[in-house]
């Protein structure tokens, strides 16, 4: 019973720490409401990839048929519900997370991401090793623009290689920057501190300016950049 209320009581820090973030955002946006936040950041989780595979968790690029193959690619695999598909279903899937101004077109070949099968005229999606490191990003400004988002993000590491502590069996978790420097440990039930140790610590991080275009419902990625 006391172990259950203690996670009760944990969930409800998480709850209150992701209302409080959002809050925040909005606050210093006064014309971006609490959906707004939601739908961008769920958009950019979509997107946002793993460094050890990719290179970079989200690459810089000035359009979205110039940004590498490996990161495009490997968002559509990692957005998919079947991992055995057709050309035109790899294609479809693509214009669906990057819109219609998307004009990349998947090799027929298949790629790393993709192998073909000429049997069957398929394609299926390859495994992938990730290591302990989770690539996390955290929403610091959204301004509204006339098609859609500039948003500002801070990338951060959350490192879960650390060795689990004896004495009350929890795991540390050390918060890094993306040049692999350490700034802070969190105790994994306190997970949810990580954003505030990051934005009490933004000029140690590395900061992107994405540009999102907003059509009907549905946000797609225009352009990165880095910030100073």
């Amino acid at each position: 019973m006391k172990k259950l209320v203690i996670v009760i009581i944990i969930l409800l820090l998480i709850l209150i720490g992701m209302i409080i973030y959002k809050n925040t955002v909005i606050k210093a946006n006064n014309q971006v409401s609490v959906e707004d936040v939601e739908k961008i950041e769920t958009y950019i989780t979509k997107i946002y990839m793993w460094k050890e595979v990719t290179g970079e968790a989200l690459p810089t690029f000035e359009n979205i048929n110039d940004a590498s193959d490996m990161w495009i690619w490997e968002a559509v695999k990692k957005n998919l519900e079947n991992y055995e598909l057709t050309y035109d279903e790899i294609q479809d899937k693509a214009r669906e997370l990057f819109g219609q101004d998307f004009t990349k077109e998947f090799p027929k070949e298949g790629t790393e991401n993709f192998t073909y099968e000429k049997e069957t005229n398929k394609y299926y999606a390859t495994g992938m090793g990730l290591d302990q490191e989770e690539d996390s990003f955290l929403l610091n400004e959204i301004k509204k623009t006339e098609n859609g988002y500039e948003v500002e993000i801070v990338e951060y590491l959350e490192d879960y290689s650390q060795e689990t502590v004896e004495t009350d069996e929890s795991v540390s978790i050390a918060i890094k920057n993306l040049n692999d420097e350490e700034i802070a440990k969190v105790q994994e039930e306190q997970e949810s501190s990580s954003k505030d140790i990051v934005k009490a610590n933004i000029d140690k991080f590395t900061k992107k300016l994405v540009i999102l275009k907003q059509e009907g419902d549905n946000l797609y990625v225009q352009k990165v950049s880095n910030k100073m």
